[in-house]
Parts: C-alpha cells; sequence; structure tokens
C-alpha cells in the first residue's frame, strides 16, 4: 500500500466508484473520457481486494474502504467524495434489491466508524432525490442503475439487523420546518459532485449519444413511477438507519418536510403522468407505491415518536395532511390522518368557545365588531370589515368573510347561525354603516358598484340577506294577534299603528339595501313570489308588498335589472301578483296609511306601464282609474292662490298624498317647497366689524315645518329631492332659509335614517362647494349638527370624522379676530362630539407634537378617556396602543394638573401617565406679578368710565400679546367688585376685536389671578365667604350681566383649577347662590317647551343673535340663528360640574345641581348615557340620594325600567330587591335582546330552524316591563340616545343593577346562580323547581358518573335557595316551556349583561365562578382513573344547547359556558382581568382542574393574538398550571403519564404557532423569539418527562426544531425570559 498523498477530488471520487462497483458487481470496463488512464490503475492497485469475476464478501468491505480511506491525506473531501458516489449510486441501483440491500449494508458499516456524518448526509441525500426526480431527464438517470451483475452478486445477503426502528428526526430550513426542501450542512464539494454523480450515469456518463430516452427504451420494463418508488423506499430505509444517531434538530425539520412533500404529492396524475401508456400503469403503480408510501409513513411515524419527540406531533396538524386529494385506499395512511383529525379536534375544542355556534351580536353595545386582525398592531386596516359573528376554522384562525359566506351551504347551521344574525339586525336595525361593512354587492351588479375589498371576519352573501328580508316581510305580513284586534272605532288601533311603523322602519332600510347593491332584485322578486305563493292563505291580504316595492322601483340599479331582464314580462306579472284586495272592511277607518295601500296599486301600475308599453294587455284597468282619482284629487288641493296647508290634512287627504309622491314625485316636491316658501322674503341689514362695510341678507319669513306624520309616509323617493332641493337652498342659495326649512331638513334625515344620511362636510358643503370661506352656511350646519345631529352621526359611527372635520374650522379660526360666532360654536361642538366618543383616537398620526386644539379641549378629552376606559374599557387592541401617544399630544401644552382627589378616580393608564407632571400655575402667577404693572396701566387708560373710545383702535394695533392675555385679569382687579369702575362698552368692543384664541387665554389666566388673590386676602385676615362672593359678582356681571365672556369657558375654566380649594365653590355660588343664569335657563325651556323639538308644530320665532347668545358670542354680525342659545352652550358642562363635585365629596352639593338645572338637562343629547357613565363611573361612592336625583334626569315613563326597580328606588325600606328580580331581569333581555333562535314569526318550516331547535321564543316575563313603555320597536328619533331599541333595553339593565342598594358581591353571586342552576326539567313540575331551589338536581337520565346532573356535581356549599333575591319558581312563571326554550340563551343574557358592568364586578364573578368549580367534588378527587375522569369532563362540559335538549345540562357545563359568554363580549383591555379567575382557581391538583383551566382560557388565545403582552401573559398562565401538576417541585402525586394531556400539549405549540403566524394557518412565520424564551423558562419547572414532549418550544438550537431553523436565534445566544412566568 502506498503512502498517503493529495489526490483530487475527482480522483476521489472514482476510486471511492470503483470500490462499490466491485462490491456491486457493476461493470467498470468503460471509463470517463476526461480520466486519466494511468491514475486509475494506479489507484485499482491500491485496493487489495482479490481479483476475481465474483464479487468479495461484504464482511471484507469494511476492511477495503479503511485502506482505500488511509490513502488519502484530506479525509473530509474524501467523505464528500464517498458521499457524492454514495447519492448516485441510491439514485442508479435502487431498483436492483440485491445492490440496494448492499448499499444499506455499505452506509450500516460505514456509520459502524462514525464515517458518515449524518446531519449532513440525509438533508444532501433528499436533496440529490428530488433534483433526480425533478430534473427533465430523470428516467435515463433512476433506470441506468440496472446494468448487468454477476452471478456472484447473487449470495450476498445483508443481515436484518442492518435496518433498525426509527425514532425522531428534523432538518433545516432558514425559511419554516415543514417547507424548505434545501440541503443544509452538506460540505461545498459533496454538495456539487453529488449534483454532478446525478447527471452523469458512471457507466457512461461522457458519451453524448447515451441519453436517457435510449435507456428507458432497453430498460428492464420498470416504468419512472415505478422507479420513483423504489427510489423512495430505499431513501426511507437509510433514514430510518439514521435515525437511530442522534441528528441535530435542522435534520429532523429537513427530513420531515421532505416525508410530508412525498405524501402530500403522492397522486400519480400529479407527477406528470399525462400519456397513455403512464394511465395504464396508474394502478399498478398504486400497488407499487404502497411499499414506499409505507416506509414514509415509518419515517414519519419515528420522527413523531413521542418518547424521543424529534418533532413535535403538531407540525402534522399543521401540514394539512389530513386534506390531500384522492387518498389511496392504505390503512397505514389512513391511521395516520384519522389520528390526526382526533388530535386536531383535541385542539379545537380548546379553541371553540363553549355554545360558539349561540354567539351572536344582539347590537345592543357601541362595540359591534367580535374581532378584526390588523395586519401591523397598532395600524388597523382601512377596509377591515366587522366580524358580526366569528367563523374561525377548527384551529381559531380568522377566515377570510366573503370566501366564507360564498361557501356556507344553504341549511348548513352555519347557514342558520348567518339568518339568525341578519333577521335579529332587520329587528333592530343597526346602523348602515354595519351593513355596508358586512354585506356584498350582488354579483348581478358588481360591474355597476365597486365595493370595499373585504378583509378578515365573516361577511354575509346576497342570497342571505335575501332569504332574510323575505323572512322579515312574511313576519310584517302574520295577522295581528286577537288581543290586539282592530278597534270598531274611527282611530287606528296601537297595535296597527305599531305594526306600520315597523313597516316605514324596514322600508327605509329595503331601500338601503336596494341602492347599495346587496339584494340581487330579480332574483328577490322570484323568491318572494315564490314563498308568498306558498304561504298565501296565513297571511293578511294587503298591499304592503306591493308599496315596499314601489319604494325601490326609481331606483337605477333596479329599472336597469328590469330593463334588460330577458324574462321580463314573467317578472313583471310576479311583481303585480302582489297587490292583495282586502277582504275585511279595515279600510274603512279611514287611516293615512290604509289610503295609501288602497291607491298604491295605482302607482305601481302606472310605473310598469311607464317602463313597457306592451304590458298594458294584462294591466288591471280599474288600477288606472284609481291614477285618475289622484289626478283630479291634486288638481282640486291646487286650485286657488293659497298653496295646501300641509298642517290641517285629514287622514284621507294625508293618504292621498303619500300616493301623489309616489305617482307624482316632483309635483309633491315643488309643492312641499312652495309651502315652505310661502310667506315670502325680507331683508337684514348686517353690522360690519371696525372698518368694514355692511352686508344686507335676504331672509325667508318663518312659517310651519312639516309634520313628522306627514313626512314618515310619503315615498323615500320624495324624500331623496326634497332633501337635496333643501340643501341646495341652505348652502347654494342666496336666501337665508327659514328655521322651518332648516327643521323640516333634519326631520326627513331623522325619518329615514338609513337612506337619507350623508356626511356633510365631506359631501354636502364639497358639492355646493361651500367651504370655510363662506360662514352663513357654515353657521347653519354647525348648529344644525350641535343642536339636532349628533345623535344621527353617532348612530352611523360618524363621530370620529366629523370631530376631525370640526376640528380643522378651529384650527383655521383660533387666530383670526373677531370670528368668535363661529369658533365658540364649533368648540362647543366639539366639546358634545368628544364627550360622545366611545374610542380613543389620534388627533395627530405621525406622533410628533402636541394637539392643535385649545387648553379647553384637551383637558376635556382627558376626561372623556378616563369615563371611557373606567366605564366601557378600551374596545380594540390598537386603541390601547395609541393611548400613550395621545396622553402625550394632549398634555403636550397643558398648564396645570388635576387635583389629587380628581386623579385618584382616573383609570391606572390615564393616573399613571399624570404622575410626576408638574404644575405651572406658579410660573403663570410670576409672569402676572412682572407685567401686572403694564397691565393695570393699560387696563386704566382703557377701561376707565371716561375713557375715550378711539383708544380700543390703539389698544389693539399697539398692546403687545403678552399683555393682551391679561386684559380680563386687569379689569376684574380695576372694577374690584364694582361694575361702575370700569367702562363695558370698550371692553366688550376690544374682546370682540380679539382672537378666540386670546379670549380663552384672557379667561384662564383671569380665573388664576382671581383664585390667587383669594389666598393672598385670607392669608392677609379677609373674610373669605365675602370675597367669593365679590368674586361670583364680578364673573356674573362678565358672563351675564353684560355677557362679555362665553359661559361654557369660564366654568369650565373654574372646574379645571379644582385643586385650589376655592375653584368650586366659585362655581357653585355662580350656579346655585345666583340666580341669572337659572332664570335663563327658565325662559328657555318656556321658549324651546319640550326636547322633542320633531314634535313641534311651529311657528318657530326668529330673535335677534344678541338676545339668543348674547354680545360675546353673537359676534360683529346679525347673522339669523335657528337652533343656538346661551344656554345650550353651557349644556355639557353641568355634567362635568356634576363629576367634579362628586370627586371632591360634594354629593349634597351635585344633588342640588342637578335638581336646580333638571330643566337644563332634558335637553342633553346623550342624557341616558351620562346617567349609565356616572353611575358606572362612581360605582360604590354615591349615595342613594343622589342616584335618584340623577335617575330623575331621565323621562322615567319612556324608559323600559321594570316595576319592580321604580318600586324599589322609589321606597327607603329594605336593602335587597324582590325575590324574582333578577331572573325576571334575565328573562327580559333574553326576550328583547338575544337574538332568537328562530323568527318569532312562525310559518312552517318556511324561516328555517336548527336541526335541534327546542321551539318558539320565550314570552314569559312580560310582567316585568313597566305597563307604560311599548312593546314594539321605537323609530330611531324617538330613541336617539343610546340609538337602537336593543341598547336602550340592555343600558337600562345595566343602570338598574348599578343603582341597587345592594352589594355588587350579593348581586354577581344571584345572576351566577340563577344561571348555572337553571336546568330544563325544573319547568316541568313544582316538585324539579323545588329541589334547584335547594341546589340539587333530578336529572336521571346520565349514568351514575360524577360529572352528570347527580346531586354531588350540582351540590355547591352554598345552595341555590341561599342567594338572596333567587326564587326559582319565578323562573317559569311564564309557562312550563319558556324555561326550557330560554335556559340556553338565558346563559348569554347573563354573560352578555356582567360584561357590561363595572370591573369590580368582574373580579367578583371570577370569585364566585373559582368557588363553585372548587366545590364540586370530583375535580379534585386524586383517587379516579384517567377514564373515568375524561367520561367526567365530556360529560360535565357537554355543549348546554344540546344538554339542555337532552336534560344533561350540569353546573360546570353551565357556568364555563357563561364564562365565555363573558369573555366574547369584554372589550379588549379588560381581557387582562380574566387571568384572576385561573388564579383563584389555584393550585391545579388534577388532571381534570387542568383541563378545565385550559377550556377555560383556551378560546382567548385567538383573540388576544394581536396583543403580544397580554398574549404572553396568558401562555405563561398556561404553562403555570401545568407546572402546578407536573412541574418539579409539585407537591401533587397524578398517577398519570404526560402523554395522557397530549391535547394539551398539542394546544400550547398551536398557541405559539398561532402567534407567529399571525392567526392564519398558512404555514408561514415563525415563533416569536420572546416567545420561545417565555416558553423555555417555563419548560425549565416541568418534571422531566415532560420537559422533552415540550422541548421544542426552547431557545435551544440543539433539540428545538424552531429554533435550529430561526435566523434570529442562530446568529445569538438565547435571550433571557421576556415575561415572568406566573407560579
Amino acid at each position: 500500500m502506498e503512502g498517503r498523498r493529495p489526490s483530487s477530488f475527482q480522483a476521489m471520487r472514482m476510486a471511492v466508484q470503483d470500490l462499490f462497483n466491485l462490491y456491486l458487481g457493476r461493470s467498470s470496463n468503460v471509463k470517463s473520457e476526461d480520466s486519466a488512464k494511468e491514475t486509475t490503475l494506479q489507484l485499482r492497485k491500491r485496493i487489495t481486494a482479490i481479483n476475481r469475476d465474483l464479487p468479495p464478501r461484504n464482511e471484507q468491505f469494511l476492511l477495503d474502504f479503511q485502506q482505500l480511506q488511509a490513502q488519502f491525506l484530506d479525509q473530509e473531501q474524501f467523505r464528500s467524495a464517498t458521499e457524492s458516489v454514495l447519492f448516485a449510486l441510491i439514485v442508479q441501483c435502487n431498483s436492483h434489491t440485491l445492490q440496494a440491500d448492499f448499499l444499506l449494508f455499505a452506509l450500516q458499516m460505514l456509520s459502524s466508524i462514525n464515517f458518515i456524518n449524518w446531519d449532513s448526509f440525509l438533508p444532501s441525500l433528499l436533496s440529490a432525490v428530488s433534483a433526480a426526480e425533478t430534473s427533465p431527464s430523470q428516467s435515463g438517470q433512476m433506470n441506468a442503475g440496472t446494468p448487468s451483475v454477476s452471478s456472484g452478486a447473487a449470495g450476498n445477503t445483508i443481515p436484518n439487523s442492518t435496518l433498525p426502528n426509527s425514532s425522531m428526526t428534523q432538518s433545516s430550513n432558514p425559511a419554516s420546518p415543514l417547507t424548505s426542501l434545501n440541503i443544509i450542512g452538506t460540505p461545498p464539494h459533496g454538495l456539487v459532485d453529488a449534483a454532478t454523480s446525478i447527471y452523469q450515469s458512471p457507466v457512461k456518463g461522457s458519451d453524448p449519444s447515451y441519453t436517457g430516452q435510449q435507456i428507458l427504451s432497453r430498460g428492464v420494463g420498470l416504468s419512472k413511477c415505478s422507479v420513483m418508488g423504489s427510489l423512495r423506499q430505499i431513501v426511507c430505509k437509510v433514514i430510518l438507519a439514521g435515525l437511530e444517531h442522534n441528528l441535530k434538530p435542522i435534520a429532523h425539520s429537513d427530513i420531515f418536510s421532505h416525508m410530508l412533500s412525498w405524501l402530500l404529492n403522492w397522486n400519480p396524475r400529479q407527477q406528470n403522468m399525462s400519456d397513455e401508456h403512464d394511465n395504464m400503469n396508474i394502478r399498478k403503480f398504486e400497488r407499487s407505491s404502497c411499499n414506499w408510501l409505507h416506509s414514509s409513513l415509518s419515517v414519519v411515524w419515528a420522527l413523531v415518536d413521542e418518547d424521543r419527540c424529534r418533532i413535535p406531533f403538531y407540525e402534522l396538524l399543521h401540514s394539512g395532511i389530513q386534506f390531500v386529494d384522492n387518498i389511496p385506499d392504505d390503512e397505514a395512511l389512513f391511521a395516520l390522518i384519522l389520528e390526526i383529525h382526533r388530535r386536531r379536534d383535541k385542539i379545537a375544542i380548546h379553541t371553540q368557545m363553549l355554545d360558539q355556534h349561540l354567539h351572536c351580536p344582539s347590537f345592543a353595545t357601541l362595540r359591534i365588531a367580535a374581532q378584526i386582525y390588523p395586519s401591523i398592531p397598532g395600524e388597523p386596516l382601512p377596509t377591515i370589515r366587522s366580524a358580526p359573528l366569528t367563523y374561525p376554522s377548527v384551529l381559531g384562525e380568522p377566515l377570510h368573510g366573503e370566501d366564507v359566506a360564498l361557501t356556507i351551504q344553504r341549511g348548513s347551521l352555519d347557514w342558520e347561525r348567518a339568518l339568525r344574525c341578519l333577521r335579529h339586525a332587520l329587528h333592530t336595525m343597526p346602523s348602515p354603516d354595519w351593513w355596508k361593512r358586512v354585506l356584498c354587492v350582488a354579483p348581478c351588479y358588481r360591474q355597476h358598484i365597486q365595493q370595499q375589498v373585504s378583509g378578515l371576519g365573516i361577511v354575509f352573501s346576497s342570497e342571505m340577506i335575501c332569504e332574510a328580508t323575505i323572512d322579515r316581510i312574511m313576519e310584517l305580513m302574520q295577522p295581528l294577534s286577537t288581543s290586539a284586534a282592530i278597534s270598531s272605532t274611527s282611530n287606528i288601533s296601537s297595535a296597527e299603528a305599531n305594526r306600520w311603523q315597523e313597516w316605514l322602519s324596514f322600508a327605509d332600510l329595503f331601500f338601503l339595501l336596494m341602492r347599495s347593491g346587496n339584494i340581487d332584485f330579480l332574483d328577490f322578486v322570484d323568491k318572494l313570489a315564490s314563498r308568498y305563493s306558498s304561504v298565501e292563505q296565513q297571511i293578511v291580504r294587503t298591499n304592503h308588498v306591493t308599496w315596499l316595492l314601489a319604494q325601490v322601483f326609481r331606483i337605477e340599479i333596479v329599472t336597469s335589472a328590469l330593463g334588460t331582464d330577458p324574462k321580463k314580462m314573467e317578472t313583471i306579472r310576479k311583481i303585480l301578483s302582489f297587490h292583495k284586495e282586502r277582504l275585511s272592511d279595515q279600510s274603512a277607518n279611514g287611516s293615512p296609511q290604509s289610503t295609501l295601500l288602497e291607491f298604491i296599486s295605482s302607482s305601481q301600475t302606472l310605473r310598469v306601464w311607464s317602463m313597457n308599453p306592451s304590458t298594458r294587455e294584462f294591466l288591471n284597468p280599474e288600477e288606472l282609474q284609481k291614477g285618475k282619482q289622484i289626478d283630479e284629487w291634486w288638481k282640486q288641493m291646487t286650485k286657488g292662490e293659497h298653496a295646501m296647508d300641509y298642517l290641517k290634512l285629514d287622514d284621507k287627504s294625508m293618504g292621498m298624498f303619500w300616493v301623489l309622491s309616489h305617482t307624482m314625485t316632483q309635483p309633491a316636491c315643488d309643492a312641499i317647497m312652495n309651502w315652505l316658501n310661502s310667506n315670502g322674503i325680507t331683508e337684514l341689514p348686517m353690522q360690519g366689524s371696525i372698518g368694514q362695510p355692511s352686508e344686507r341678507y335676504v331672509l325667508m319669513h318663518e312659517t310651519c315645518p312639516l309634520p313628522m306624520s306627514l313626512l314618515s309616509g310619503v315615498s323615500l323617493h320624495l324624500c331623496v329631492r326634497l332633501t337635496a332641493q333643501i340643501e341646495e337652498t341652505m348652502f347654494a342659495g342666496q336666501v337665508v332659509p327659514s328655521i322651518a326649512m332648516v327643521e323640516t331638513y333634519v326631520r326627513l334625515l331623522l325619518v329615514a335614517p338609513h337612506s337619507l344620511f350623508r356626511p356633510h362636510f365631506n359631501q354636502v358643503l364639497q358639492r355646493y362647494n361651500t367651504g370655510l370661506s363662506k360662514t352663513g352656511p357654515l353657521l347653519i350646519l354647525l348648529e344644525m349638527l350641535n343642536c339636532r345631529l349628533i345623535p344621527l352621526y353617532r348612530y352611523h359611527g360618524k363621530v370620529k370624522p366629523l370631530f376631525y372635520d370640526v376640528v380643522k374650522i378651529i384650527v383655521t379660526f383660533k387666530g383670526k379676530r373677531g370670528e368668535h360666532r363661529l369658533f365658540r360654536l364649533a368648540e362647543n361642538l366639539c366639546i358634545n362630539l368628544i364627550l360622545s366618543l366611545r374610542d380613543i383616537i389620534l388627533l395627530k398620526k405621525d406622533f410628533k407634537g402636541p394637539t392643535e386644539l385649545t387648553e379647553t379641549l384637551n383637558r376635556i378629552m382627558v376626561i372623556n378617556l378616563a369615563i371611557t376606559i373606567k366605564t366601557r374599557g378600551v374596545a380594540e387592541f390598537e386603541q390601547m396602543v395609541f393611548l400613550q401617544p395621545l396622553l402625550e399630544q394632549l398634555l403636550g401644552t397643558s398648564q396645570h394638573i388635576w387635583s389629587e382627589k380628581t386623579i385618584r378616580h382616573f383609570p391606572p393608564p390615564i393616573r399613571d401617565a399624570l404622575i410626576g407632571r408638574v404644575d405651572k400655575r406658579a410660573q403663570s402667577i410670576q409672569a402676572w406679578q412682572q407685567a401686572e404693572g403694564t397691565v393695570i396701566n393699560q387696563c386704566t387708560q382703557l377701561l376707565s368710565p371716561a375713557a375715550d373710545p378711539t383708544y380700543v383702535v390703539t389698544y389693539l394695533n399697539h398692546s403687545f400679546p403678552q399683555h393682551r392675555q391679561y386684559l380680563c385679569a386687569g379689569a376684574w382687579i380695576i372694577m374690584d367688585g364694582h361694575p361702575e369702575h370700569i367702562n363695558t362698552a370698550n371692553l366688550g368692543r376690544v374682546l370682540k376685536e380679539l382672537s378666540p384664541e386670546e379670549v380663552t387665554s384672557n379667561i384662564y389666566t383671569m380665573v388664576d389671578v382671581l383664585l390667587h388673590n383669594i389666598q393672598l386676602q385670607v392669608q392677609r385676615g379677609y373674610n373669605l365667604q365675602e370675597f367669593l362672593l365679590k368674586s361670583s359678582a364680578s364673573l356674573a356681571f362678565f358672563m351675564w350681566t353684560h355677557e362679555l365672556l362665553p359661559v361654557d369657558i369660564v366654568l369650565l375654566a373654574l372646574i379645571d383649577r379644582d385643586d385650589d380649594p376655592h375653584a368650586l365653590r366659585i362655581v357653585v355660588g355662580l350656579l346655585l347662590d345666583r340666580k341669572e343664569f337659572q332664570q335663563r335657563v327658565n325662559h328657555y325651556f318656556k321658549l324651546r317647551g319640550p326636547p322633542e323639538h320633531w314634535a313641534n308644530p311651529g311657528p318657530f320665532q326668529r330673535n335677534e343673535p344678541q338676545q339668543l347668545l348674547g354680545n360675546h358670542l353673537a359676534g360683529k354680525d346679525r347673522y339669523p340663528v335657528f337652533f343656538d342659545d346661551m344656554v345650550m352652550r353651557a349644556l355639557p358642562v353641568i355634567p362635568l360640574i356634576t363629576y367634579r363635585l362628586i370627586e371632591n365629596d360634594a354629593t349634597d352639593t351635585a344633588e342640588k345641581v342637578l335638581a336646580a338645572y333638571s330643566e337644563l338637562m332634558v335637553y342633553h343629547p346623550f342624557r341616558f348615557t351620562f346617567v349609565r357613565e356616572i353611575l358606572a363611573y362612581f360605582y360604590g361612592l354615591i349615595p342613594s340620594k343622589l342616584v335618584v336625583r340623577i335617575l330623575r334626569i331621565l323621562d322615567l315613563p319612556k324608559i323600559p325600567f321594570s316595576e319592580a326597580f321604580l318600586q324599589h328606588i322609589g321606597s327607603n325600606s329594605g336593602l335587597c330587591p324582590p325575590p324574582d328580580y333578577f331572573s325576571n331581569l334575565l328573562l327580559g333581555l333574553l326576550n328583547k335582546v338575544i337574538p332568537p333562535i328562530r323568527s318569532s314569526a312562525s310559518m312552517g318550516d318556511s324561516f328555517g330552524t336548527f336541526s335541534r331547535t327546542v321551539g318558539n321564543r320565550v314570552q314569559a316575563a312580560a310582567q316585568s316591563v313597566a305597563s307604560n313603555v311599548p312593546e314594539s320597536q321605537k323609530v330611531f328619533y324617538q330613541n336617539q340616545d343610546p340609538g337602537t331599541y336593543t341598547q336602550l333595553l340592555l343600558e337600562t339593565a345595566v343602570i338598574e343593577i348599578l343603582s341597587l342598594r345592594m352589594p355588587y358581591n350579593q348581586i354577581v353571586s344571584t345572576l351566577v346562580q340563577i344561571v348555572v342552576h337553571v336546568q330544563p326539567t325544573q319547568a316541568q313540575s313544582s316538585h324539579s323547581m323545588q329541589s334547584m331551589s335547594s341546589g340539587i338536581s333530578q336529572s336521571s337520565i346520565l349514568p351514575a358518573s360524577p360529572s352528570a346532573a347527580t346531586a354531588d356535581s350540582m351540590s355547591t356549599s352554598r345552595s341555590a335557595a341561599s342567594v338572596p333575591g333567587l326564587n326559582a319558581t319565578s323562573i317559569a312563571s311564564g309557562s312550563n316551556n319558556a324555561v326550557q326554550a330560554s335556559s340556553y340563551l338565558m346563559i348569554q343574557a347573563c354573560g352578555l349583561l356582567l360584561a357590561q358592568l363595572p370591573p369590580t364586578f368582574h373580579i367578583q364573578f371570577y370569585t364566585e365562578a373559582a368557588r363553585i368549580i372548587k366545590d364540586c367534588w370530583w375535580l379534585t378527587d386524586v383517587t379516579k382513573s384517567s377514564m373515568e375522569l375524561d367520561t367526567a369532563f365530556g360529560y360535565a362540559l357537554w355543549d348546554p344547547t344540546w344538554a339542555f335538549q337532552d336534560n344533561t345540562s350540569t353546573t360546570i357545563g353551565n357556568l364555563v359556558a357563561l364564562v365565555h359568554a363573558f369573555f366574547s363580549n369584554l372589550p379588549h383591555e379588560w381581557l387582562e382581568g380574566t387571568h384572576t379567575f385561573i388564579k383563584n382557581l389555584r393550585p391545579i391538583t388534577t388532571i381534570a382542574q387542568l383541563r378545565l383551566a385550559f377550556r377555560i382560557m383556551g378560546p382567548l388565545l385567538p383573540r388576544l393574538v394581536i396583543a403580544r403582552p397580554l398574549f404572553k401573559k396568558t401562555l405563561a398562565l398556561l404553562f403555570s398550571v401545568l407546572a402546578d401538576v407536573f412541574g418539579r417541585n409539585s407537591q401533587t402525586s397524578i398517577p398519570v403519564e404526560p402523554t395522557e394531556i397530549s391535547d394539551l400539549i398539542d394546544f400550547l405549540h398551536h398557541a405559539v404557532m398561532y402567534e407567529a403566524q399571525g392567526g392564519a394557518q398558512n404555514g408561514i412565520g415563525k415563533p416569536k423569539p420572546e416567545t420561545l424564551s417565555l416558553c423555555s423558562k417555563a419548560v425549565e419547572l416541568l418534571r422531566p418527562e415532560l420537559q422533552h414532549l415540550l422541548r421544542h418550544l426552547t431557545t435551544d438550537i440543539n433539540s428545538s426544531i424552531y429554533a435550529s431553523t430561526h435566523p434570529k436565534i442562530v446568529q445569538r445566544p438565547p435571550s433571557p425570559l421576556a415575561g415572568a412566568v406566573v407560579i
């Protein structure tokens, strides 16, 4: 043997090739042309094997190989050369059994001497195989390995021990541990040569004529697919051999990804088998593929084997292999897929909330969006959709809404769930903004209507909304109940009036849906006609449907659809078929709607005739005659010189005018406009400012506005035209409109809030080119918004855009001299908008610098943030991201801080932001003292009684701005309590000519100086009370006597200085001790009348601006005032004063202020919301007397308070409400707020029901609602606050609970006990009801398991009867079927109610729920076997919906369903408190408790994924409860193997990957390094037998596939724990 010497890589490879050819019995006579002959001969001489015809024995191979190895110096290069040869031989010899067996034997031998580096060898081998399978000439390459062999090779066998059992492996993948097929860890030379050896056959690789096609034609007859199968089979054997060694995770990952790729693409039709010959061999391939398929499955099982845990089993769940197409008929593969589905379903149990299918928006809260998924945390997508229903995939990931809507099958549970939501929405009438975000444009209209690109979250298809709309029509066509029959008098009954109002509201929404293209009109007509004919005998014979279709006939897309319909005549016949003659004499009552319904068919007939004259043949001649009657009536009414008096129309005439609005829209519109202009015009001169000429206004004389009774019935097409004409007069005309015209415009918007709403700044002003330069139209708009339309904007969710538009006005005019009226009106509107905001918004999106608002608005916004966060929570995570930047913007220019008494009531986020801020009042006083001499001198010259009036101009032009800000302070000093000492005329002229910003600065500076002087006077020994009275008199002189300063700003400046002990006393003196403002309020109340402005018949009296607004606010001109008043400017201030008084423990004074200004508070646009929020903000701190006073702000007879509650607050005896109060409260919510399972108007199966529906909606607890409250839905203008009737009902229930004189812990305990013990059997007999009162269920259909509804599982240490206010008998007081139909929906009602209450109630709820769980003995029984506990757990957490129907409901099941219903309604900020629940359950001592903790918290993780801090805390909490049972230091001895909690292990992996991929299960994304760091620390606390199952969730690159393939972790050492693990 020659000594070692260097050699080329090619020489090494050829030497190894020759050695393997020798043992494989392959011919080696033909050499490559580029090989040197002498080199080859020299290398062959070094081989010591005997030269004979038969191959050497296999046992000799290792010795020969070692001798060959010893001849080369570069061992790494030799290793690469050997690997390249092995790759080529495996590809070439896979079809030859004996050669393949020898290669396996050789690999085993080389592995035994540690020659094979499996971590690099296996990924390189797989890469080589992939290259061979995908290369264009793979047939030649894979079949070239079948040359003749010597007969002696047949005698060499390989021992069976060469194929060891499998374990687990992982591979390197920089992108994903599943998808990449790149080679990782292979030496460069080996990689290059491997590829070379694959593409060149060692037999005759350099012969250009030796092509793959020739080899295939001379092959042994195997197809390329068969060869591929044998190749994969030998590769799997090699992998199994390699898995016996401790491979690195990066290798395991690569192997796993290749195996998945093979399994996912196993189908022969996907392997380019397209020719006829291949198709003939498909069946043969499927048989041959079983071998490699089984081998691949063996590798997969070895990788996911939980004893070694090379790959977490979750990766199979995550891979999607269970959804492979054309699955082969193979038992082994089926077993794997079955196991994947089984474990995937177990994860789904932890990700889905109990009663998930019942979760549906009630539209009773301001927060409608259930889940949104912004692309970047804190940056919401502009096209995001609200998700009224969450249809997550099996593992909780969000789905693309429109795709879901189009794939839901009609009649499925998801379809019925969608219809349940839509039916409820058609009843409750949520805002048009909601409809636009959740509906799809019908396919037939998409080319005409541009739709917003849908985001994540469910949307509803046009088929869904079409069916739900038809259901609603059929419901409205049901006959009225016998108890509500039509009376025999001439007046229409209240029941029919309510039904007509429902028709009007529905028509308004139907018009919007049709105009938006959400319903295919032709399809709608076809389906409605079919439904109509099938139930014709069960509905009333009226023309309501004809009237409804007449509303939309003039919509462009409807007329276009009718014009292009190929079945036009058939469609028209169907439309005309809806006309029905009344079978009774009900039309004789002469109501306007009866007349309308009688003549509406004529309008429809004339419209159809005008669209298509060829329809004349089948039109009813009688309808044409009715059209002539309408025409004659109209001619008769318009005779003479006087216009028709719309205030004196009788019912018949009003009905005829309604018909006319459908038939002759433009003449009707012109007639109304003539009425509004009927009293002519006049000229009004306008006073100019200093140096400016005067102008003249042309002003309409006043008339009466159109009554709501008339406007409600006219056609919506007329409403659209009339609205446009009035807008043109208001914003583009040269004539100032009358108050009656503007009021009529407002009433139009309120009577049809869906059809007529438009953003005025973005649409109306731009349409008429009316910008900020024309103050007249701008004043009209601002007054209209501030005094009439804010609730409408809030209903539409447009408060935030409106706020931004008003801010632009404020920024534009705050520095302009003399623009006080416009600025102060915009500022007051902005105050009202801020106080109505329930979102956290950014004023500067670039996060830079302070806001451009005034200090007044900045401070009010901070107060509103505090109220919102404390009473309602922060709705979404991105708003929490905005909070800190917003506070920095608002406080950037703040000169003062709040008092400690105020800050103590702020929520923690705001309180923390204010800690450490320095009050700058000392600097302000110091600056005043420095300028005081100059200021007093200037003020003396300006304000002395004998001052020269011309000095005003001199002062304005020559005084310094820093001195002008002290003008009011100087005036107050000079006046010294004696108004006659100053020249008020000059002071008023100067203040009018200053800019609004300067006047605001003057007011705040004056307040600081005033309070500072009071302190000085007190220190000098003067009487405090006397000085306070003098200060109040001076301020009253400025505000009310001479009206020199805006009232609202002065009062706000004083309450903002509540850190001074005298500021609030001055405010109280101004409001209570002095009578000036109270007298103005009384005068305003008498002048305006009731707050229902839409009921005011008019005519309105127009007063001078100075009389209504005062000298200062009236400004420099005489532009007419419409709705504004000085008193209205102070309206938003009174609630803020009340807050400040309560904060300073002056509750008696707060009660007096509310009592004194109760007449003013009735005009507050959000007084209902104010009552709800102040009770929540100060819950537990307000005495009963003040609570009652706050409640009396409301019009109690019009609020649906329960009779029991009204009696409770009216009496002073007893602290608890009646026993059945809480059960009736929940039943009231269930009946009117929670969406019913099926439509209340049952017509057989026409509306569709759930497959396991339990009957009609509950009608119990009717006695619990006050008799003076109508049961029907209120129209919008009657319920502007809070907006919808369901919101009113829910918020009323919240107000009731917050007003009770009962401890909150007792309230929560009572509610929980009612819900968790509701049983369907309890309504079947009085005995069962009594048994529930004792806390024992009488269910007997379950086995004797501790889980079922037995006495042991249902009983708790505190019986239900022991809870005050719980009377089980009252729950079923309505009927025996009430509880069975309502029990599972009552859980939803209770969860919704609890989520609206302040966090104090939530903490008690968690405590009470934990107590009930701990009292269930089987949860803590460690003696039961795992199977028994699993059975018990399954029974206990059976879905409550089906459990109620099967009579198997349990306390634990009801409680967990209640917790999940509660969680689903919580705002995002309050979700952090959910951890308290689990903490109260700890320590966890059993597997049942552990599963319960995961079952409770698991469904929250999909919602928390965008809030990473809270997500990590929740994940740490789950790990910590796992450590309670399986921790290193755990004191419990659980006879359970860790593999028995594989579902929990899988769920933890799922949670980490869910966060990594942002919720979408698309295989893209990596675990966050911070999350892996947290998991790594948590895993260290677990027992060793559990650690290895979770080792992949660590940052150890030597054990975790996620860490080893994560570029950020590989490049740096593991980071410390990102968050503390809760123990």
